[in-house]
């Protein structure tokens, strides 16, 4: 892997200055305490999370919140490279590729005070392979977990699976480590081995985690997801905040430490303010797309879809939804160019924008009218600029529209349901293995797109466990995402976050993460 994809694939920060403006109406409502903390960071998110069980789901606020509380075995280094955070070092791979003996270490407590074992492994990974939309994928392909000994567990596969160590490390829908006696269908009591522990929430005001005294680090540098964690900071307040122009008011006005995903448009503001903020450009962020309904409504006909596919000006969407071109390109490959899976497979059918050659699919398809039902949220403020440009180019081709504007934990609990709606907008970041997303590549995600293409394609593209060949494998998969249109990728993009000048430490990510950060003068 180059350097120079290297330097362009990780996230960094570009910090400006700017003047702090008055804002007085909104306020953060404090937790009650028996003492007030030593420090404490006021962190506004997007939304009210819809859960906090890390597995069950792949939203990345989810993520973003509760991977302070859980750990995965495995996590991703600043150059996402796949290291070992609660195992003790990479797994021993026999049986020509098929099991992995994995070795924990010793002496990790859980938030209860009780030390983690194998068992507690092994219960947790056998419950995300039952529930998480990634774990039902990754357990097609999984034999047996098992344990050997009371530091050591066994994942045995059916067949080679180069994503596994991957998935494992992933946060979103996370193979999160938790104590078993915590383990249950819905979770009440979130014990896991983090640098921070849940102590309470107040829905629709703010979720509190306290520092983990007991919390055992590893000893490595700190290197993105990856080595030494410290609690420096005692209280993480995560606050919803929808609005996106309450973010920015409330980090102008130093309301906020940290404010997520912040509308492109306010860094003009930002930038003119004063020292006490800083604007946070991640680049490489990720890509929105757009997941389509395959198994029923107007699109699980694979025609009507190219049809729609057809219609769409991604350069529209990306325009309107970022505005600046500092934040965005359009571009059809999945990945960037020098990365190991770029390809140009299904370029021609990217950006088409044409209505009528749309109208003729679609009148081929046996279209009758029916509106395409577009679910989007405002809390992502791009998803729903997205959404508006793509009603009026179907309406162009002659399709009809129904948009559905939710909050986002609405749009998370609704995808579930195939008979409520035909598209749905979201966003993924861009990760260095395919299979991470989006989750539609996955079955039995929201979409359910499912296909003998599709298998017979990922097959060969999972079992491959040469990098060099699995490249060129990815552009057959590229190419029948573009013939059997399941989702479509807009672009790429870079976000906005701000923060208080006082937050110090902060390294930027799509899962932004406190720990090794402190906050100055509180």
């Amino acid at each position: 892997m180059s350097s120079l994809f290297l330097r362009k694939w990780i996230s960094r920060a570009v910090s400006l200055t700017a003047l702090t403006l008055p804002f007085g109406a909104l306020t953060v409502a404090a937790p009650a305490s028996a003492a007030a903390p030593a420090s404490a960071a006021n962190l506004a998110m997007i939304a009210e999370p819809q859960t906090l069980d890390v597995m069950g789901t792949t939203a990345d606020l989810v993520a973003t919140i509760m991977q302070h509380v859980y750990e995965p075995l495995y996590t991703y280094d600043a150059k996402w490279n796949v290291v070992p955070l609660l195992a003790d070092g990479m797994p021993k791979v026999s049986d020509h590729g098929l099991t992995h003996t994995i070795a924990l270490r010793r002496g990790v407590k859980f938030h209860n005070g009780r030390e983690m074992l194998a068992d507690d492994v092994v219960a947790s990974l056998r419950r995300w392979l039952e529930v998480s939309p990634r774990g039902k994928a990754v357990a097609k392909e999984v034999a047996s977990v098992v344990t050997k000994g009371p530091y050591t567990v066994e994942l045995k596969l059916k067949t080679l699976y180069a994503p596994l160590l991957s998935q494992l490390a992933l946060p979103t829908s996370m193979a999160a480590v938790m104590a078993k006696e915590s383990i249950a269908p819905q979770l009440t009591d979130f014990i896991g081995t983090g640098p921070y522990r849940f102590k309470e929430r107040r829905p629709d005001q703010y979720l509190l985690l306290t520092r983990f005294e007991g919390y055992s680090a590893r000893t490595e540098p700190a290197s993105g997801l990856a080595g030494k964690r410290e609690a420096l900071i005692e209280e993480l307040r995560f606050v919803p905040v929808p609005s996106a122009s309450t973010r920015v008011e409330g980090t102008l006005s130093g309301q906020f430490d940290f404010a997520d995903l912040l509308p492109v448009e306010s860094i003009g503001r930002l930038e003119r303010a004063g020292a006490q903020v800083v604007p946070i450009m991640t680049q490489s962020f990720g890509f929105p797309y757009l997941a389509f309904n395959t198994k029923e409504g107007v699109l699980a006909s694979q025609a009507m879809r190219q049809a729609v596919q057809t219609a769409f000006g991604e350069g529209e969407m990306m325009a309107a939804a970022f505005g600046d071109t500092r934040f965005f390109v359009v571009e059809a490959n999945h990945f960037p160019q020098g990365t190991p899976f770029y390809s140009t497979a299904g370029a021609d059918q990217y950006n088409q924008r044409d209505p009528e050659a749309a109208r003729q699919l679609a009148a081929k398809a046996g279209y009758k009218g029916d509106p395409v039902r577009i679910m989007a949220s405002r809390q992502y403020e791009f998803h729903y600029n997205m959404a508006l440009v793509m009603a009026e180019q179907l309406k162009r081709a002659g399709i009809k529209t129904e948009l559905q504007i939710v909050d986002w934990a609405t749009l998370v609990q609704r995808r579930n349901d195939p008979k409520l709606w035909d598209i749905y907008v979201t966003h993924s970041p861009v990760f260095p293995e395919p299979m991470l997303s989006p989750p539609q590549l996955n079955e039995g995600a929201p979409g359910w797109w499912s296909s003998p293409a599709k298998q017979a394609s990922l097959s060969a593209f999972n079992q491959e466990m040469d990098p060099a060949k699995r490249g060129a494998l990815w552009g057959k998969v590229q190419q029948v995402v573009y013939d059997e249109v399941p989702y479509i990728n807009v672009g790429k993009f870079n976000s906005l976050s701000g923060s208080a000048q006082r937050l110090k430490g902060y390294i930027p990510s799509a899962w932004p993460f406190f720990w090794n950060a402190t906050v100055a003068g509180k």
